[in-house]
């Protein structure tokens, strides 16, 4: 196995708007970090917890395209869902995303890959929802250390993929 270098993961809540911005960087060009949040059997080796397993039912990352998928542990099944709004590799993402748990919650999320140069990307993705009691409900759900270890291992799938 490939060891990475692993980056501080910086979250932050606002305090006017109901959302939750996540900023990351990666020693990895764009187009590569693009192709890990795109290609959906690059996207089961990285995202959740390592204690969970992926199921991904479908995974169309495309302008106008959607996904599903579940993460499994311990015979519990947590799924999740959402529509592509926007793509353009290497540079957005903008997708919904819904927890089957709470299917009238529904977060808008802008996923940016800057270049940084020297084959180096900062990845800020923006999550916003309809409240603050949603959001707070969000992010009181383990959602940081969640983000933080699936970053942890995506450093390591950038650090073996081609």
């Amino acid at each position: 196995m490939m060891t990475a270098k692993t980056h501080e993961t910086e979250i932050t809540v606002d305090r006017d708007v109901p959302l939750v911005r996540i900023c990351r960087e990666f020693d990895a060009a764009p187009g590569k970090v693009f192709r890990a949040h795109a290609d959906p059997g690059l996207v089961a080796r990285w995202l959740g917890p390592r204690r969970h397993q992926m199921r991904i039912d479908h995974y169309d990352c495309r302008t106008g395209g959607s996904y599903r998928y579940a993460l499994l542990s311990d015979g519990n099944e947590f799924g999740f869902h959402g529509c592509f709004h926007e793509v353009r590799p290497g540079e957005l993402i903008v997708q919904t995303f819904t927890y089957d748990g709470e299917p009238d919650g529904v977060a808008l999320e802008r996923i940016v890959f800057t270049d940084l140069g020297d084959g180096r990307t900062r990845l800020t993705s923006t999550s916003l929802v309809d409240s603050f009691a949603a959001r707070d409900a969000f992010v009181a759900g383990g959602m940081q250390a969640g983000v933080r270890e699936s970053y942890e291992r995506l450093d390591e799938v950038l650090a073996g993929a081609s």
